[in-house]
């Protein structure tokens, strides 16, 4: 009615706080999927939907997750959360393997275990299960890191199949040259590409490394050290 006094209205409820959380990213050397970043960016959106604020980053790049050495952003994070004074209440990764494809199943499960009995609870953004410790999540999660683990193992045998079968084909798998050889990139195809130098790597997955002589003053230096074995002689610095 016109005549009726307007009541003003009540102002908007303010948010509430975010909860202050930590992100968890690692990657070794495989797809791009699993870059940092990307990882990151699934974990702030989840954190977004959540309520939640990422405060602190521990990253290990370039790390496998066959064991907790030379992880020094995860054992970073487990120090904080063990030492009382973490300033996270929970802890994102991007998913079960990223948080470790560990051999043994039950050292993933530890480390968890680490967080959840200091009050810091474990979230994978990327799963289809809610890690809230269900039997249903229980039975999910042991299973992923099974098949992490195994994933890591079968990879392991391939890759060492693999570069056994390219050493019987006469290429390189890494290392520097021994004194007197220099390495040779070659394409697909067979044909040189250049020389490499100390330091450098081929840029091609389908491009190999052969050996072949190096400058003639190391090549004659060591047909002279054959040389002198063969004759008996020792030399003395």
């Amino acid at each position: 009615m016109s005549g009726q006094t307007q009541l003003p209205l009540a102002p908007a409820a303010a948010p509430g706080p975010l909860m202050p959380v930590a992100a968890y990213v690692r990657m070794s050397t495989e797809h791009q999927q699993y870059s940092t970043q990307n990882q990151l960016d699934r974990i702030k959106e989840f954190a977004a939907r959540r309520g939640m604020e990422v405060v602190r980053i521990f990253s290990d790049e370039g790390k496998s997750g066959l064991s907790v050495k030379q992880r020094e952003g995860l054992q970073r994070m487990i120090g904080e959360v063990e030492s009382g004074n973490a300033i996270f209440q929970c802890i994102l990764a991007y998913d079960v393997s990223r948080w470790g494809r560990f051999q043994d199943a039950d050292e993933s499960a530890y480390f968890e275990y680490i967080c959840r009995r200091s009050g810091i609870a474990v979230h994978y953004c990327a799963e289809q299960f809610e890690n809230d410790g269900s039997p249903t999540a229980n039975i999910i999660k042991g299973v992923k890191r099974s098949m992490a683990g195994e994933y890591s193992r079968e990879l392991s045998a391939k890759v060492f199949q693999g570069a056994c079968r390219l050493i019987q084909l006469g290429f390189k798998q890494g290392g520097t040259a021994g004194f007197g050889l220099r390495r040779m990139l070659i394409d697909q195809a067979g044909q040189n590409k250049g020389t490499l130098k100390r330091g450098e790597h081929k840029s091609l997955q389908t491009d190999r490394v052969v050996l072949v002589p190096g400058p003639e003053e190391e090549l004659e230096i060591v047909r002279w050290m054959y040389r002198v074995f063969l004759e008996g002689k020792t030399e003395r610095i």
